[in-house]
């Protein structure tokens, strides 16, 4: 698949569920509910509704696909993980954190409004998610059953926000300052939780919509984990080499805490190489579902190329 046309099936995804995230940040109040107070609805908005790729959103939406699943369908799970992605930036933004100011070029929610309330909005997202994922992904009550324990392993404790807790060790935070030195395999299961299991979800979770049988539920998390590494290696070029006008907001920033990640251990040279051989490696995953997998072949090539 080109990349002109990977674009225009990026930005038809990123539209659907750009329109399912406004309807689910609205104004009305649902039943159950006693008030959606204004200043965290506006934040919370200010979080989400920022544009860009939807990536993950659309690792869903095409993994679904490939089992039948039209996008209209799958887009309830794909806006869930979406909230749970966001609800992480947001905490991820604060003082306490990685303290930034810009997220996708805009100031950060604390520095739009403030601490407080960026605690709630992330707080607010997340519990959102659960109610769509639990409430809203599939017809069949087993199946949105086992999304919700998916995506709550993926974001918990033994996934982003453990991966999370190592990066903040890793930086030195609890032992007098110091970085750690971390092994390459220790860097490794760091990056796999703290950003490679919430890619790995989007593309178990097409399988499981779909109803998968378990050899391509296996293709589909190996793929999944082969491109989430490729994702953070390529973020990690960009904090290194990028443009933090063209990356929308601040680089260079680990290199500066002295964060171990696999560029700054491997150099520069080794992750342009192990980007063109995780690619590699992500299309040798698809090979079970032929060209039906095209967008998701072009995906990986995406994610090992991108600047922003």
């Amino acid at each position: 698949m080109s990349s002109s046309l990977l674009d225009q099936r990026l930005a038809a995804a990123a539209r659907l569920v750009e329109a399912e995230l406004e309807r689910l940040l609205a104004d009305s109040v649902l039943p159950g509910e006693f008030d959606r107070p204004q200043r965290l609805l506006a934040a919370m908005r200010h979080a989400v509704l920022a544009g860009g790729k939807r990536l993950r959103p659309f690792l869903v939406i095409e993994s679904a696909a490939l089992f039948g699943i039209a996008p209209e369908r799958a887009v309830a799970a794909a806006a869930a993980l979406e909230l749970v992605h966001c609800y992480s930036l947001v905490h991820d933004d604060l003082p306490a954190m990685d303290d930034d100011d810009l997220r996708r070029g805009r100031p950060t929610v604390h520095r739009a409004y403030d601490e407080a309330t960026a605690i709630l909005v992330g707080d607010a997202l997340q519990t959102l998610a659960f109610e769509v994922m639990g409430g809203a992904s599939h017809a069949d009550p087993a199946v949105r059953a086992e999304l919700t324990v998916l995506l709550a392993r993926a974001s918990g404790l033994g996934g982003m926000a453990g991966g999370q807790m190592l990066d903040l060790a890793a930086e030195g935070r609890f032992d007098g300052g110091t970085p750690l030195a971390l092994a390459e395999a220790e860097i490794r299961r760091l990056q796999a939780m703290k950003t490679g299991a919430l890619i790995r979800f989007a593309c178990l979770a097409g399988a499981v919509l779909g109803r998968a049988d378990a050899a391509r539920r296996e293709a589909l998390v190996a793929y999944g984990e082969t491109i989430g590494l490729a994702f953070q290696i390529a973020d990690d070029l960009i904090d290194l080499e990028g443009d933090a006008a063209l990356a929308g907001k601040a680089t260079g920033k680990d290199a500066a805490r002295g964060k171990g990640t696999l560029v700054s251990l491997r150099g520069a040279d080794w992750a342009r190489d192990e980007l063109t051989r995780l690619v590699a490696a992500a299309a040798a995953h698809l090979e079970p579902f032929g060209a039906a997998a095209a967008a998701l072949d072009a995906t990986a090539r995406f994610i090992a190329e991108r600047e922003v």
